[in-house]
């Protein structure tokens, strides 16, 4: 007999603004505590020492959690010229350091920009990718060092930030605005632009502040939610369709709704009418206001049930 779940059935998206030091696991299973809910999973992983946005998806949002893996990122960074670690970061090993010679601002500019549009990237060892099963820091830890693909992806904006006048007095760092595609390292950005620079690079802050059409704005800290009741913290919670608003929407009748529940295709003879479907063959499934799921529409009309919503 299989072990029955503990916890509560919740479903939502709530936005955690992840405090530096702890893992985005150790983050999950903490505001998992909070809700009593049986399943959650959060969507791209930030490294202890990043800080900032964080969605994490309960209960039947975790079915999109995938789709969100693959949205837009804009990160703040603070790149520590001179020194290079093994990681890419200050919690890594010290692998060399070089002095930083006296940098122009239209230096840094003209970097930034060899590094803004569509570039190649090579993936850091101390990532989660896998290479025949095994995670690429795991090799790591090991002391083994694997060639790896670089990957194709976009900045679509690199700015140095007028903040980084505050930082006048430590010509060594760098603060930057960062937007970018899924897939994107910016520990190998900065050792990217150290390079390009002449005296090396690593991370010494980072923040992520978008993911999507989510914004830090809206998140909550730990301590935030630590201070509500369970009222207060259901209210929290995002609607689980609402990462898929892109995507055109149909209205189903009673009638269709029996039968994409039970695995089956309907036909919409005005399925041209659907607004925005020539965008996309998927579509959000609705039925008196309930979010259904994901459903596919071919050019004859006929409707199939691709993933289901227990809501």
């Amino acid at each position: 007999m299989s072990k029955r779940k503990s916890g509560l059935n919740i479903h939502g998206i709530l936005l955690l603004d992840k405090r530096l030091g702890v893992s985005s696991n150790r983050a999950l299973q903490e505001v998992r505590h909070l809700f009593n809910a049986n399943k959650a999973g959060h969507t791209g992983s930030l490294d202890p020492l990043a800080t900032g946005l964080l969605p994490l998806c309960f209960g039947e949002a975790t079915k999109v959690s995938g789709l969100m893996l693959d949205d837009n990122k804009r990160y703040q960074v603070v790149v520590q010229l001179g020194i290079m670690t093994d990681t890419g970061d200050l919690e890594g090993t010290v692998l060399e350091t070089k002095p930083v010679p006296l940098l122009s601002k239209d230096l840094i500019l003209a970097c930034l920009e060899k590094f803004t549009g569509e570039i190649d990237q090579v993936p850091p060892m101390y990532s989660a990718l896998k290479l025949n099963g095994k995670k690429l820091y795991e090799l790591a830890r090991a002391g083994i060092t694997v060639e790896r693909k670089a990957r194709h992806i976009k900045i679509f904006e690199l700015k140095l930030l007028s903040d980084s006048q505050a930082l006048a007095n430590s010509p060594d760092l760098l603060m930057l605005d960062v937007f970018c595609s899924k897939g994107t390292y910016i520990r190998s950005l900065a050792e990217d632009i150290g390079h390009y620079l002449g005296c090396g690079a690593t991370v010494k802050e980072l923040r992520r502040l978008e993911a999507g059409q989510f914004n830090i704005k809206d998140a909550k800290t730990i301590e935030q939610l630590t201070a509500m009741d369970q009222q207060s913290l259901a209210a929290c919670l995002i609607n689980v369709d609402k990462p898929l608003e892109g995507l055109p929407a149909v209205q189903l009748s009673e009638a269709q709704t029996v039968s994409i529940k039970q695995g089956q295709s309907v036909m919409f003879p005005d399925f041209s009418l659907v607004p925005k479907l020539e965008l996309a063959n998927k579509v959000c499934m609705y039925h008196d206001a309930v979010f259904l799921g994901l459903g596919e529409m071919s050019l004859d009309g006929k409707l199939a049930p691709k993933k289901l919503f227990n809501l």
